[in-house]
């Protein structure tokens, strides 16, 4: 009996996506397996469907796609966030079948993703070679641009740190509570924009500042008196020179691992407050979210 209970366990966290590593071949996205189920969450929440056909275990190219387009965080980040994303597995039996067939989907074949309306439409025409993250976001992007459901703030998950100013940097902070961290880090004057997620099995914030307002020594030093920088994870090596002189041993490089966590930590303040349906632009809510329980009189002035 023990043994068929454990079995039904491991059939159910396959069907559901419970299990908290992702096969390679599809990134590191928060995956639904019910279609239907995602239609339905479609027409409530305004989103499109996502939806990924995908060879698992694939060959070479099915890997090195979902480990360097569907890993990458900003992918992840405007997927889960934007879309709803559905995996279906174009060469296994049962149900995936059905939805092959459904949508004249090819068994065995490269990655293929569509966007759907909740009535299960292509919003766009289905698109095969669709290899590269700039490919991939491309589309995305276009998905969501003729998308009457969409508001402009809805797209912003899709903007890079490469199409964030030039004098914007990044750098993250590990810390015992990421919902502290991001409090404590975005009422920061020069830090411009937040988010929370896991690195190194760490719970880390991540920070977009301006190194025109405040230096990287500068926001390191406040970092650690506010108590929120166990770990210092730097992205170039002109940040490591720049903080040499300050001898840390809690320095180290950022981490590919990094994993964005769930919308529902994101902003974490917020919730529950007059301001959580507000259309906030990221750096409005980054500092909404620092000052919301603890100056109200601040966020008023940051609304303005």
């Amino acid at each position: 009996m023990k043994i068929f209970y454990y079995i039904v366990i491991i059939i159910l966290g396959l069907n559901r996506g419970i299990f908290s590593e992702n096969p390679v071949e599809i990134g590191k996205i928060r995956w639904e397996r019910d279609l239907d189920t995602a239609l339905k969450n479609s027409k409530q929440s305004k989103r499109p469907v996502f939806l990924l056909f995908q060879e698992v275990p694939g060959c070479s190219g099915c890997q090195k796609f979902g480990r360097e387009v569907l890993s990458d965080p900003e992918v992840v980040k405007g997927v889960e966030e934007s879309f709803i994303p559905v995996f279906i597995y174009n060469n296994r039996s049962g149900k995936d079948t059905e939805i092959l067939k459904r949508f004249q989907e090819p068994a065995w074949n490269y990655q293929v993703i569509r966007f759907l309306d909740s009535d299960g439409k292509d919003l766009i025409e289905r698109e095969e070679g669709v290899w590269t993250r700039e490919a991939l976001v491309k589309r995305m992007k276009k998905v969501l641009e003729i998308s009457k459901s969409v508001t402009p703030v809805e797209t912003q998950p899709l903007i890079s740190k490469k199409e964030l100013k030039m004098n914007h940097e990044r750098v993250a902070f590990a810390q015992g509570c990421f919902w502290t961290g991001e409090m404590s880090l975005g009422g920061i004057e020069g830090v411009n924009q937040t988010e929370v997620g896991f690195m190194q099995g760490n719970e880390v914030t991540v920070v977009d500042y301006d190194p025109q307002v405040i230096s990287l020594k500068k926001l390191i030093e406040r970092a650690m008196n506010l108590g929120v920088a166990d770990r210092i994870y730097l992205t170039s090596e002109k940040q490591k020179e720049d903080v040499k002189v300050m001898m840390l041993r809690s320095i180290y490089d950022w981490s590919s691992d990094y994993r964005r966590a769930p919308h529902s930590d994101q902003k974490r303040q917020i919730q529950g407050t007059q301001y959580e349906n507000h259309s906030l632009s990221p750096e409005q809510a980054t500092k909404v979210n620092a000052f919301v329980r603890r100056d109200p009189q601040r966020v008023i002035e940051y609304l303005k």
